[in-house]
Order: C-alpha cells, then sequence, then structure tokens
C-alpha cells in the first residue's frame, strides 16, 4: 500500500535542512528495501498526482512553492506574533503571523490565511500571512478569576491563548465567590463586530496563589489528565499482582550478583537506570546501563499501552507529578529499588583505555541494586569525601567518574555542543510560595548519569538500524541556512566569526572564543535560538547537538512513550524473532513521532508556566526593586530583559528606553538610537526597575533605571551609522518619533 510511505515522504521533505534527493536516494534515507521499492515509488507518483510534491532538477524531489490560501494549525508565540503550521507543507515551511494578523486565533486552533510575499532573504522568498477564518477552534475551556462588573460576571482568561474577557451565564447567587479562581467553558465564540464570548462554569478550583490550585489551572489550560480511568488502575494492579521476579515466563540473563547502583535527585520517586562496571582482564571497561523493562508490564493493545499512549511523557510540577504510568507500577515494580529484583533490559558497552566503544551488546536481564544514590552522595565520593560509605560503592562511582570522563572528551572531539546557560531552581516554602531561587546543581555527578545514558541511547538506536528496522529516533536537525546566516551576522556583530556553512566543532570552536567573556552569553544565547526543536521521527537524520548519526530515547520508558516503542524491538531482538516480524509501517512511525513531539511540547510548556505564574507570584512582590538584567530579545515594540537570579524574563517597551527614533535589527539582535547611536544588543547589562506583575497575562514590566550603566554599548561610529541606515531603508523603521 503506497500510504505507508506517504506522510513519511512529505515528512522528510519538510525538514527544511534535509538536500533535495532523487526517489531511490529518499528510499534509502527512510530505509525502504528493494523489494518494497516499487510501492515506494507509486507513493511518489500519487503524492505528486495529488500535487504535494514535485519532481525539480534532476529528479529530485521538493515540496511545492506556498500558496496564497493556506490551512493549517495556529501556533502563537508568547511575544505575540505566531505561526501556521500548513496541514500540506511547502518548501517554505511555516506561515509567518505577526502581531496584528491572528484574527482572534489562539494556539491550537484550525485555521484559513492569506499569505502574501514580503521580498526575499538570503535568496529565500519570505511570506507573511493574515488569518481571516478560524475553522475549528483547539480549545473552549480557559481558568480566570471570577469578577463581576454591572450585574454582569466574567472572566480573563489567564495566559495569552486568549486575550478577550468571557461572558459568564447563570451564576447565580449560589455560585462561587467573587475571587475563585474557575475552569469556564465557551458556548458561544461571538459573531465578532465587537461581541464577547459566553460560557458557563464547569469546575471551581479554589483561592488565587495557591500552589495546589495554580497547578490544576495550567493542568487544565494545557489539556493534560489528571486522574487515570479505572480501567487503567485495573490492569496496572493485575500485571503488578501477577510479578513474580523469581517465575518468569522466558528465560533472562541474571545479573543480580553484580555492583549496580542508582544515582537519582534526592527526591526521586521512580528510578529507571541504574549502572554497573566492570574491568576486564585485557584492560578494557564494560558499562553496563540497565533500564526498567516496562515493556514486560505495558503490553501493546492493553489500557495501560492506550493510556500511556495518549500522555505521550510524564509531567513535572513542584510537588506534584503527572505520571504517564500509574503509581503502582512507575514507583513500584517498574522502579529499580534498592536491594529488590528488578527486571531490566540491558545495553552492555565494552570501551578501550580510551574510551572508544570496542562493543556493544544488548540483553534481558534481572538485577538487584546494591545501593540508591542521590547526586550529591556520588559527588562526594567523586572528591574524595567517603567516609562512611560502603568501600564496593566508592569503588563503582568513582570507576564510573573515570570512564564518565573519557567518554566526555571523545564526544566533545567529535563534536558533541555543550552550551553555557544559567539554570536555577525555585525554593518553596510550606505553603507551597516562592521565596528564592539557587543555582541548579552542575556536580560532574550528573554529566556522569548523562554521559552513559547518551552512550546507551546510541547503542541501542545503532543495533536497530544495523537490524533495518525503523524505529522512532530522537532526531535534532542542524540549523537550516536561514538560521545559520542569522547567527553568522549575530556573531560578526559581536566581533565574532563563523562559516555560514556550520558544522557541530564550528559552534564548539565559537563557545569556546567567547568563554568568560562579557559576550558568552548572548552568544550562548543566540546559538540556542539558532537550533531547532529535538524531535520523535522515524527519518535518518541524527542529532546534530549530540554530533551523533543515529540516536534514539531508550533509557526513560517509565517516563516517555517513544522509549517504550524502542524498548518492544529491543525485545524481539533479545529472543531473536525481530526477523520474522513484519516491518513497521514508516508512515505510522511518522505520526506517532508527530504525537509524541507534540505531547512533550505540552508537557514542557505546562512546566514552564507553572515555574512563570509561581515566579511572577513572588515578583510581584519586589514592585520597585532594582536589578542589574541581562537583555535576551528584541522586538518591534521592546527589548526583554531577563532577571538572571530568577531566570524571569520583563518587558521594556521602545518608548520608555529614551527619547529617540529606535531601529529595531532582529537578524543581529540589536535595537539603535537613530539620533544618540546608543545600542542594545543580545547580552548587554543593563539595570532595570520592576514596574509591575501581572500574573493572569504573565506579564513582568520593567524599566530602565536612569544613568546605569549597559555593559558592552556600542559606540556610534560613521560606518555604523551608514550600514544601519542603509538596513533602515530596507527594512523600514521601527519605534518612536523624536520630539520636535
Amino acid at each position: 500500500m503506497p500510504e505507508r510511505y506517504a506522510e513519511a515522504i512529505i515528512r522528510y521533505l519538510a525538514e527544511r535542512s534535509s538536500p533535495p534527493l532523487k526517489p531511490r536516494q529518499l528510499a534509502r534515507q527512510l530505509g525502504v528495501g528493494d523489494e518494497n521499492y516499487n510501492t515506494f515509488r507509486d507513493a511518489i507518483k500519487q503524492l505528486r498526482d495529488e500535487g504535494r510534491v514535485v519532481l525539480g532538477g534532476g529528479s529530485a524531489l521538493t515540496l511545492p512553492e506556498m500558496g496564497n490560501d493556506v490551512t493549517g494549525f495556529f501556533r502563537q508565540n508568547p511575544k505575540g506574533f505566531g505561526f501556521v503550521i500548513p496541514e500540506n507543507p511547502n518548501a517554505h515551511g511555516d506561515l509567518f503571523i505577526p502581531l496584528d494578523g491572528a484574527g482572534g486565533a489562539m494556539t491550537g486552533d484550525l485555521v484559513r490565511a492569506i499569505a502574501r510575499r514580503k521580498g526575499k532573504r538570503d535568496g529565500r522568498t519570505m511570506y507573511e500571512g493574515r488569518i481571516v477564518e478560524i475553522l475549528r477552534r483547539g480549545s473552549s475551556r480557559f481558568v480566570g478569576l471570577l469578577q463581576k462588573t454591572d450585574d454582569v460576571h466574567f472572566i480573563l482568561p489567564e495566559g495569552r491563548k486568549f486575550t478577550q474577557p468571557i461572558l459568564l451565564r447563570d451564576v447565580g447567587a449560589a455560585g462561587p465567590k467573587l475571587g475563585m479562581k474557575v475552569v469556564v467553558e465557551i458556548v458561544d465564540y461571538g459573531r465578532g463586530g465587537g461581541d464577547l464570548p459566553a460560557g458557563v462554569i464547569v469546575e471551581v478550583l479554589g483561592e488565587e496563589g495557591e500552589l495546589a490550585v495554580e497547578t490544576r489551572a495550567v493542568i487544565h489550560a494545557h489539556g493534560l489528565k489528571e486522574h487515570f480511568d479505572e480501567e487503567t488502575l485495573q490492569n496496572a494492579r493485575r500485571v503488578t499482582a501477577e510479578f513474580d521476579p523469581d517465575n518468569l515466563d522466558h528465560p533472562r540473563e541474571d545479573v543480580t550478583a553484580v555492583r549496580i547502583a542508582t544515582i537519582d535527585p534526592a527526591d526521586a520517586r521512580d528510578y529507571d537506570d541504574a549502572i554497573s562496571l566492570e574491568r576486564n582482564a585485557d584492560g578494557t571497561t564494560t558499562l553496563g546501563v540497565h533500564i526498567a523493562d516496562v515493556a514486560h508490564f505495558v503490553r501493546p493493545g492493553s489500557a495501560l499501552d492506550a493510556e500511556a499512549k495518549q500522555r505521550g511523557t510524564s509531567t513535572y510540577f513542584p510537588r506534584r507529578v503527572l505520571p504517564m504510568l500509574p503509581e503502582v507500577l512507575s514507583n513500584g515494580v517498574c522502579s529499580l529499588q534498592e536491594g529488590q529484583k528488578r527486571l531490566t533490559k540491558s545495553a552492555f558497552i565494552t570501551y578501550d583505555a580510551d574510551g572508544n566503544v570496542v562493543s556493544t551488546r544488548l540483553a534481558e536481564t534481572i538485577i538487584r541494586s546494591m545501593k540508591r544514590l542521590t547526586y550529591e552522595q556520588a559527588q562526594n565520593m567523586c572528591d574524595g569525601k567517603t567516609g562512611g560509605y560502603d568501600p564496593a560503592v566508592v569503588e563503582l562511582v568513582k570507576d564510573m567518574e573515570t570512564l564518565a570522563r573519557k567518554i566526555e572528551a571523545r564526544r566533545r572531539k567529535a563534536g558533541m555542543i555543550h552550551l553555557d546557560l544559567p539554570a536555577v531552581e525555585l525554593v518553596l516554602d510550606d505553603d507551597g510560595k516562592v521565596i528564592d531561587a539557587v543555582p541548579e546543581d552542575t556536580s560532574y555527578s550528573h554529566t556522569i548519569i548523562e554521559m552513559f545514558m547518551v552512550e546507551a541511547n546510541e547503542a541501542v538506536a545503532r543495533t536497530l538500524r544495523a537490524e533495518g528496522r525503523g524505529f522512532l529516533r530522537r532526531i535534532h536537525p542542524e540549523p537550516d541556512a536561514v538560521a545559520g546566516n542569522d547567527l553568522s551576522a549575530f556573531v560578526k556583530a559581536c566581533g565574532q566569526k563563523l562559516p555560514k556553512s556550520m558544522t557541530p566543532k564550528d559552534i564548539q570552536a565559537l563557545l569556546a572564543s567567547v568563554k568568560g567573556r562579557p559576550e558568552s552569553y548572548a552568544v550562548n544565547l543566540a546559538v540556542l535560538k539558532t537550533f531547532q526543536a529535538a524531535e520523535y521521527s522515524p527519518l535518518e537524520i541524527g542529532h546534530f547537538a549530540l554530533a551523533s548519526d543515529c540516536y534514539a530515547h531508550f533509557t526513560s520508558p517509565i517516563r516517555r512513550y517513544p522509549d517504550l516503542t524502542v524498548h518492544r524491538l529491543m525485545a524481539e531482538y533479545c529472543r531473536g524473532r525481530l526477523d520474522n516480524e513484519p516491518k513497521e509501517d514508516v508512515s505510522e512511525l511518522v505520526e506517532l513521532g508527530r504525537f509524541c513531539t507534540a505531547a512533550e511540547k505540552r508537557s514542557e510548556a505546562a512546566e514552564n508556566e507553572l515555574r512563570q505564574v509561581l515566579t511572577l507570584q513572588f515578583l510581584a512582590t519586589k514592585q520597585g526593586e532594582t536589578f542589574d538584567g541581562v537583555l535576551t530579545g528584541v522586538a518591534n515594540f521592546g527589548v526583554f530583559v531577563q532577571w538572571p537570579k530568577y531566570l524571569a524574563e520583563g518587558l521594556i517597551r521602545l518608548e520608555d528606553l529614551g527619547d529617540d527614533w529606535w531601529q529595531v535589527d532582529a537578524k543581529t539582535g540589536t535595537v539603535r538610537g537613530e539620533a544618540t547611536g546608543r545600542t542594545f544588543r543580545l547580552g548587554d547589562r543593563l539595570r532595570v526597575q520592576v514596574l509591575g506583575v501581572d500574573v493572569a497575562r504573565r506579564q513582568l514590566n520593567l524599566l530602565p533605571v536612569k544613568g546605569g550603566k549597559t555593559e558592552n554599548q556600542t559606540a556610534p561610529n560613521r560606518k555604523r551609522e551608514k550600514e544601519s541606515k542603509q538596513k533602515t531603508k530596507s527594512k523600514g523603521k521601527t519605534g518612536r518619533k523624536k520630539r520636535k
């Protein structure tokens, strides 16, 4: 059936970093064997007849150009603009929607937009769109505080998805008290022309500011599942009750006598990875990465499987987790608890004295962890603070550190990229209120586990690739040409150089050249914004940031559904049955990958939003205070400044920067005053004051402190003024007129 390849072909061509390929070349990239090539060619012919692909020069396959009428799903950026992701991908990609072009649409809506050309950039035609019709709403439930004016009840929805007030019907005298946080379902979106939407209260969450209430508000806002249904819970209880590690349905390799330990955060409740290390007589070292065998308990077609697939991932909030699997599994028989026999799938990787891979072996195993360690305890052992610890455990951890450093050195030499950007942890009091923020722990014990997980993920992916199987990879495309040119222009403005066709090693060299210098933060931030998001896909694209040509997620099946699918393939491989299984439907894998990627993004967005809410509630008590911030973004309406201690980003509007005509150059990340020559650039440090906080709109408003010194500001000179005026002519001026 040609359909099994259709979506995979479209998805591959939609990767803007992918070069045009001829049909035979594309078939090889998608893992299509000679026996299925005729079906693959039929899929191409079908797509060409439908106008979804084009045969270009040299018979290379490409997507058609963007049309004037685009239908797709709208995704809004927190800064106001957005993109329409076309239902039928085109050669241009997503359609940019400016601030005033959303037409009342919000993230998740299916919309129709009119596209128009906006000139060329780096040899490519640029498009801008305007949404003219909302075909289907992506969300109908919103959270807000119950308010009343002129005998009319309403809420102002929290967040930035939907900014209109929602009128409420039939609240009644017995309804919730004013000021309570409620969930409202819209029953009438209005007819436009000033008509407001109307809705009904479907749930009362409670008092604003309480951690449990704010957490549930975010859960509702992002459409996450809060509870498991009874069928799923019964399924979990049944497989747990049936588990007997001494009476299994197929033989496993018994490694219960091997030195094995887990290393996790102090507050972790599920332990899905454990480590062993053995020195061999020939001078090699064998690393064992043992991962909880969730696939043994979660069988395809079961209620557990359906629920795990729908959730896609676990979501982690302060003091609460929405697990992908019921706790009786995730915190019980699937968790590699100290002293307990547990089922695992293991990757045994043997290394030479320099940390190079000599061989890999995969197996289904049964283990018993000798010790549950925290990252802090492991770091103590690495630092020589070994008092009170079992000598066998200390020896294991020290051997782990030695190997991890060799692996890290090899991977960095191959081009693995590490960004030097800050991370913080919020400190909460007993009531769940933020009272402080501290730098995130960056001790080397974290890197040990990170290196071992990366190695295991890569080892499993390469084994499945060698078997010719289709599976969900973790792909990270290289930056496309436009993003690469933008980064080159930006670093040039910072006094650095970067080739237009950049490799991971080029980026490594760039980051090394600015390490410890004032522009380091700006360059690291610009590199991060250049990267495309990692995603799940069967396409053979590789992982750019890890400098890996074949990578998959295998190490966290308790909390990630893609890992579970890899475990199932690995089980067939270990039992010698993989050749008897039918080849995977590539298009089905493409769709599953897109679904899992969307679930991951939804979960991360919810985690980030709750963190933002809690932080803003805390910063609301800091109104009027000043701090030294870092400029992290520029837009045609202002600049964004981050409070480094809390990683909270606030806005200074252009008119508040000073009396000038401000020119914004997003390509180089600069805002420049035409009269004064005063320039603000990404990474600049400036003294600012907290003007106000709007928690409901997720906004922190700032003012520059008069006389505050801004580091790295560029002094005006004639050459720079000439270049700036040339850019202004082509782009048009943005900002506030000078006073006459």
